[in-house]
This record gives C-alpha cells, structure tokens and sequence, in this order.
C-alpha cells in the first residue's frame, strides 16, 4: 500500500460531472444540421448544380409559399390534411391503448388477441390501400382508417409491453387492500407504464404523418397530397419541394409534442446525452 492507501497500480477514481448546457446551446447545435443542409442547397442551385427542373432553389420555394399561402390553398390544405391525420391518429391510439391493456394485463385477452394481432401486425399498412377503396370507397372514409390502422399497432406493442412490466408486487398489494381493477389500471398500471406509452405515442404520431402520405394517393381532391399531385402534373418543382418540407414539419412538430410531454409527465428523466 502506497502513502494514499490505494493499492499499486490503481489511481485515485475521479467522479464525472455534468456539464451544464442552456437551452440556448442545445438549440444552436440542433440548428446546425437544418443549416448546413440549406446552405448545401443554396450553393448547388446558385452554382447550376441544381436546376429548376430537378429542384428549385430555395428562394423559388419561398415564393412559392408566399403564392400558396396568399390564394389560401396552403392553408385549406393544411386544415384537410391535419383534420385526417388528427382523426386517424385519435382512432389508432385509442385502439391500440385499449388493446395493449387488454392483452398485457389479462391472461385471457393475451391468449385471445395477441397471436391475431401480431399476425396483423406483420401486413404493411400500404398493401390495404386497395382493399380499403374497395371496401369504403375514396372518400374520407378510407383515408382515416387507413392512417388508425397505420397507428394502432406502434401503440398496442408499447402498451402491451409497459403493462406486462408493471411490478407484480405491487399490483399484487394494490389488490391486497381491496383495488379493483379498473382502478388497479388507472391508478397503478398506466402510470408504470408511462414511459412506454410515450414512446408509443412518439412512434404512432410518426407514422401518422408516413400514412397521411399514401392515404392522400387515394384521389384526394384536397389536402398536402392534392396539392402534390397538382404541381407534379404541371412539373412545379416549388411546390412539390413545399410539400414535403410541410411533411416533414409535421413529423418534426409531432416529435417536439412528445418530447415536451415527456418532460410535463416525466421531469425526473435526465435526457438522454445530458452526461455526455
């Protein structure tokens, strides 16, 4: 043993510290990324890189949202496509809350549903398209089931799992003092599984915006995918360029939505590369 008691060889152990970050700092460098990306855009349209006809350059996409949003067809298309996605999301959710419960905490459910489920689980949503204009038609109809069934599944698997690692202790001692059961679920089981549900709930918003695309294919008169559909006919590369920007804000803004809940739901949770 050596003069400060630690054994030859070994070296005094130094505890890590967080580094404290602002928000200011984690939104500079979350930035960055969206930045560089339009930068390289920019460059390769002013260097003829990029041509209109392949993609317009970010100026022309602007002008194009100001054309849009100034004749209102931005808007009522916004307005069409959120009204699909919110409803098809809300159906999906609910299915699959109800599900997962069912078949993560009775014996019963799980020996009836769950094999059915998982077999179902397996067909990609996009191959009923055509069974789904068979059977609801092209209207509204189609559209929405199509997105709740796209949905369902993401929150059945993470609700299922959730509940089925609730401690059985726990639930075993809530009944010992007389819980019934549905509020052995509301009380005990749904909060255990809170942290799989938000990541249910990350995973079904995701896919919601994912089958709003294919279910606006289905000869939508209205909404993000008709506006599409308009500009490749008349080779708008502008708007078709806005289009899947609007996309892609949606999915972003539905993982924003999570994330701030997991931190109202959730504060003990360090996020993740906090440490690092």
């Amino acid at each position: 043993m050596s003069g400060t008691g630690l054994h030859p060889g070994l070296v005094r152990p130094r505890p890590q510290r967080r580094r404290a970050r602002s928000r200011t700092y984690s939104a500079t460098v979350r930035a960055l990324g969206p930045i560089a990306l339009l930068a390289l855009w920019w460059a390769a349209s002013a260097t003829g890189v990029l041509t209109p006809d392949v993609l317009a350059s970010p100026a022309e996409v602007l002008r194009a949202v100001g054309e849009l949003w100034g004749n209102g067809q931005l808007p009522d298309a916004l307005t069409t496509s959120l009204t699909r996605s919110g409803l098809g999301l809300l159906i999906g959710l609910a299915a699959g809350l109800v599900l997962g419960i069912t078949t993560g905490f009775t014996r019963l459910g799980d020996e009836l549903l769950d094999s059915s489920i998982q077999t179902l689980r397996t067909i990609p949503f996009l191959s009923l398209v055509p069974l789904f204009m068979v059977w609801f038609g092209i209207n509204e109809t189609a559209k929405i089931l199509l997105i709740a069934v796209a949905t369902t599944f993401p929150m059945y698997v993470s609700t299922s799992s959730g509940v089925r690692n609730t401690d059985p202790k726990l639930i075993e001692a809530m009944r010992s003092f007389g819980m019934g059961r549905i509020a052995l679920v509301r009380e005990v089981v749904l909060p255990g599984a809170l942290p799989s549900l938000l990541a249910g709930l990350r995973l079904s918003m995701t896919l919601s915006v994912i089958a709003l695309i294919a279910a606006e294919e289905i000869n939508a008169t209205a909404g993000i995918g008709y506006l599409m559909s308009q500009a490749q006919s008349y080779a708008r590369t502008d708007i078709l360029a806005v289009c899947i920007l609007v996309y892609g804000l949606l999915g972003l803004t539905a993982d924003i939505v999570v994330r701030l809940l997991e931190r109202v739901l959730m504060p003990w949770r360090t996020p993740q590369g906090a440490t690092r």
